[in-house]
């Protein structure tokens, strides 16, 4: 129901407090990710004629929630208890999630009739496009390899070329997938996408549907992972399809975990037949200090962090969320909607 004529709709802002193995799970993504008081009101300012429109309250956890969410018509949050929801939110009509994936509210057979699910897809667009050109490249150019000789204190010439000429798989050409892409074609690669829907992209020459992912694998020299992780690409690229990569191409994971079989991925790097790996994203996070990855040679580990800018990503998320407020007031569709049935 748009909000048209009337003078205060309730705002609920929903940030977690850091705990390991949730989310945010260290102190500097609290930092990073938190809505504060002060965050909001500097986005608001741009925003006057809506900003007066909205009562918003801003919270920690679960709080305040129950008394919060008897009047909120709207939350933004990264999760929530989603249990009889419609009694706990009788007014509740959208939701903004602060993250692209939304794999944790899966499935979404919690949401009540009439209610919108938003997410913050596009945001992490620049900085995902940076870290994947920093990747292929850090790939090309041995790094995973010359990690692993410094940790080992060994001193050996590993030679490259110019990466023009190679090709780069990316599987998943949505915001992220195509930012990498924008970011790479100056180099003179050639570039195959994967996407479910198969749309052509501008920055992409070849584009195909996950149908023919086993026909294009064998051609990539480096293939990069940025899919959401759904019942689809659960094991997306298994054993098998790892298999089936060129030896000596490379991997880089920035989607989900799942996605890949971190546990074929480890035998390809140790025997050599994978010449590198770069990974931000693990099935436990933060990684246990146990986990085998830490020890596995050209792999290069980072915590999370390939898409999401450290100064800017409240910023942009609010941004988001009132251009998406004015659509809201004047009852027009919502960007950014989430598809329960595909899982983002």
């Amino acid at each position: 129901m748009p909000a048209v004529g009337r003078e205060k709709i309730k705002v609920h802002i929903k940030n977690n407090r850091f705990a390991a193995y949730t989310f945010p799970n260290t102190a500097e993504g609290e930092k990073t990710f938190t809505i504060t008081r002060e965050r909001y009101q500097a986005v608001a300012a741009q925003y006057p004629e809506i900003r007066q429109r909205l009562d918003v309250f801003v919270d920690w956890d679960v709080d305040h929630f129950a008394e919060s969410m008897r009047t909120a018509e709207v939350l933004v949050c990264w999760d929530l208890p989603t249990e009889n929801l419609a009694e706990t939110a009788p007014n509740l009509k959208w939701i903004h999630i602060i993250g692209a994936g939304v794999e944790h509210l899966l499935p979404m057979d919690w949401i009540p009739a009439g209610l919108t699910v938003t997410n913050n897809k596009g945001v992490h667009a620049a900085k995902a496009g940076e870290y994947g050109l920093m990747s292929v490249l850090m790939l090309r150019n041995s790094i995973p390899a010359f990690a692993t000789n410094q940790r080992e204190r060994v001193y050996r010439s590993i030679y490259s070329t110019p990466i023009a000429g190679k090709v780069l798989l990316i599987i998943g050409v949505g915001s992220m997938g195509g930012a990498v892409a924008d970011l790479v074609k100056p180099l003179a690669l050639r570039i195959i996408g994967v996407s479910r829907h198969g749309r052509p992209h501008p920055s992409v020459d070849q584009m195909v549907t996950p149908d023919k992912l086993d026909d294009v694998l064998p051609e990539a020299d480096y293939v990069f992972v940025s899919t959401p992780h759904t019942a689809e690409t659960e094991n997306l690229i298994s054993r098998k399809r790892l298999g089936r990569m060129k030896a000596g191409s490379g991997l880089i994971n920035v989607g989900r975990a799942p996605v890949v079989d971190y546990a074929a991925l480890i035998e390809q790097l140790e025997s050599g037949r994978l010449s590198g790996a770069v990974l931000d994203v693990f099935d436990s996070e933060p990684l246990p200090a146990d986990s085998k990855l830490w020890t596995v040679p050209n792999l290069m580990i980072t915590p999370h962090v390939s898409a999401d800018d450290g100064d800017s990503y409240v910023p942009l998320t609010l941004q988001l969320f009132f251009e998406n407020m004015k659509r809201y007031v004047v009852g027009s569709p919502l960007r950014n909607v989430v598809r329960p049935e595909l899982g983002y």
